[in-house]
């Protein structure tokens, strides 16, 4: 009999169905029984020996809660036995639900076996944890966002590095980072077999997008660092691994069930005895093509628009021509920020509206709220976004071609390859967000969601003179990490780029990059905050509500998630 080795995970939820991701142990049946009669079941499917279902559940109910259990063949395997967590449930919104809860981070590693001491302090996952088990009532997120670095596959624990030693030594490359598929299994047993995780991964839906560390630190960089990796022996497995177990634990269960079904690799993948064949030929198109794949996904809750957009697997890294996003993304993310919001027969020209934002009182169009999830902010520190511009200018030849190997090393050794690093992307994102946040059906506010750079903060831009700027309220917001650790030297690093002289440094390495100036100015409106934390949006008609939660240990030895900034944002 299977028994289940990870999850449940619930995954995508609307009003009448959700899905739920398994691991089992063997080939089974796995089924989503629910209190209220609803449920659905599905045949597991295979990759590289593991056994995985997406459950799709359907006949659920607008606007309830009802409980659900696990059964492999018909036998009961969720919830464990003797679990000292509430039952785990799906919460389905209404139609036409006023408030929406959006609870995201980034940048998690794994937590220690439980009686071990916890080096980075506690995790917000397991204090979230806490806080909805002890009051399942309560609030809590409709939503938790995941905004990259779920598994760190360069920066494995002590347990883990002794698993790998005992599996294949560590003197051969890649030594104590994971190589395959299977090491990539571990990762996802280490991070989401923690109790607490697990229920809270069980009980609230979940979307995620990679970062770099999901694969490797500064994944795709530049031209050349591909070009470098590609030379190694070890790289195309962990590559090609890496794209595989995304697809697996994290990819599918971004999806809709009415895109699973006309997914022809999720197809391909259930109609044979063993997918990993045909998994492996798509991580391979993948990595060889990235434009010939989209991770990229939209997601909308009531009149909140999510767009998840790959900031990573996507780009385009030729130095003379570089890009956040290939054409296709740029395509797709325009048509999702306009989808519904343009009046009929109203061509959009480009930057519209007639004044600095505020958080505008239009609202006809198909959303209020619009969330842009990119794992890299946008809007970075002002010196460190003004030397990620002056590098890649460096990089790109501007000052000569010896400038430029001296660019390349910096870009690698100071990880200069967030939004900044792209300048022309930087400003077709601002472009971008002007258009959808202007005109009579404005949202009420775009925010970018971020993590990557373990601290949390607010920025906002403010548009040149000679733009017109959104008529919505634009936001950058970062929050990061959920589990992680900071050195103290990058603290004060990240505290004087956000400074007065920061800034006038900024400016000098401009200069010398005879760098062009972005089409907006930016300030930081709140932060930045360390230690492990969460943001959460709570947007209600066109309102919407910040919050961050710090993880923190109180004197009686309990780890509590404490509230230490509100904001409002319309």
């Amino acid at each position: 009999m299977a028994s289940l080795r990870l999850g449940p995970l619930l995954r995508y939820v609307d009003g009448s169905s959700a899905t739920v991701w398994v691991e089992a142990s063997g080939p089974c049946t796995a089924e989503v029984r629910c209190a209220d009669g609803s449920g659905g079941e599905a045949r597991t499917f295979q990759v590289a020996g593991h056994h995985y279902a997406l459950v799709p559940v359907t006949g659920l109910t607008p606007g309830t809660t009802t409980a659900y259990e696990v059964l492999f063949d018909g036998a009961g395997v969720w919830p464990l036995p003797d679990s000292p967590f509430p039952p785990s449930a799906v919460h389905t919104p209404v139609d036409d639900r006023e408030t929406v809860r959006v609870a995201f981070g980034s940048c998690r590693w794994a937590s220690p076996p439980e009686g071990e001491k916890d080096p980075v302090g506690p995790d917000a996952l397991d204090t979230l944890a806490a806080r909805i088990a002890a009051d399942p009532q309560g609030e809590r997120p409709d939503v938790l966002l995941l905004l990259g670095d779920q598994v760190y596959a360069d920066e494995v624990s002590e347990a883990t590095r002794h698993w790998l030693e005992n599996r294949r030594g560590l003197d051969e490359p890649p030594g104590a980072e994971v190589a395959d598929y299977e090491e990539y299994t571990h990762l996802y047993y280490e991070s989401w077999l923690d109790p607490e995780v697990r229920w809270l991964l069980s009980t609230v839906p979940s979307c995620m997008i990679f970062d770099d560390h999901d694969v490797i630190d500064d994944w795709n960089t530049s031209e050349a660092w591909v070009s470098d990796m590609r030379e190694t022996g070890w790289w195309r497995e962990r590559v090609l691994s890496g794209l595989m177990s995304y697809w697996v634990h994290q990819h599918l269960g971004n999806l809709s069930p009415e895109h699973l079904a006309e997914d022809p690799l999720y197809a391909s993948v259930r109609a044979t005895p063993d997918g990993t064949d045909a998994l492996r030929t798509f991580a391979a198109r993948a990595d060889a093509d990235p434009a010939s794949v989209s991770w990229s996904y939209r997601r909308d809750f009531g009149r909140t628009r999510l767009l998840m957009v790959d900031s990573r697997a996507a780009r385009v890294l030729e130095e003379q021509n570089r890009s956040m996003l290939d054409p296709a993304e740029w395509t797709w993310l325009r048509e999702q920020m306009l989808d519904g919001q343009q009046p009929e027969g109203r061509q959009s020209d480009g930057l519209q509206g007639d004044g600095q934002a505020s958080g505008g009182s239009g609202g006809s169009g198909a959303y209020d709220h619009l969330l842009i999830g990119t794992s890299l902010p946008w809007l970075l520190p002002n010196l460190v976004h003004d030397a990620e511009a002056w590098n890649a200018a460096m990089c790109r030849g501007e000052r000569g071609e010896r400038w430029a190997r001296r660019g390349e090393k910096l870009r690698r050794a100071a990880d200069l390859e967030h939004w900044a690093a792209f300048p022309s992307s930087f400003d077709r994102l601002a472009e971008l967000i002007a258009e959808a946040g202007s005109g009579p059906q404005a949202p009420a506010t775009v925010c970018v969601l971020s993590g990557d750079v373990h601290h949390a903060y607010i920025a906002e831009p403010v548009w040149r003179e000679d733009l017109a700027a959104p008529d919505a309220r634009v936001v950058q917001l970062t929050c990061s990490p959920v589990h992680n650790s900071i050195p103290p030297y990058i603290k004060i690093g990240f505290r004087f780029g956000w400074s007065g002289v920061g800034r006038a440094i900024g400016r000098r390495f401009s200069r010398h990059g005879r760098v062009t100036p972005p089409p907006v100015d930016w300030r930081k409106t709140g932060g930045p905050w360390f230690g492990n934390q969460l943001m959460t949006l709570t947007l209600t008609g066109r309102s919407a509500r910040l919050r961050l939660d710090h993880a923190r240990e109180e004197r009686d030895g309990a780890a509590r998630l404490r509230t230490i900034a509100e904001s409002e944002l319309s």
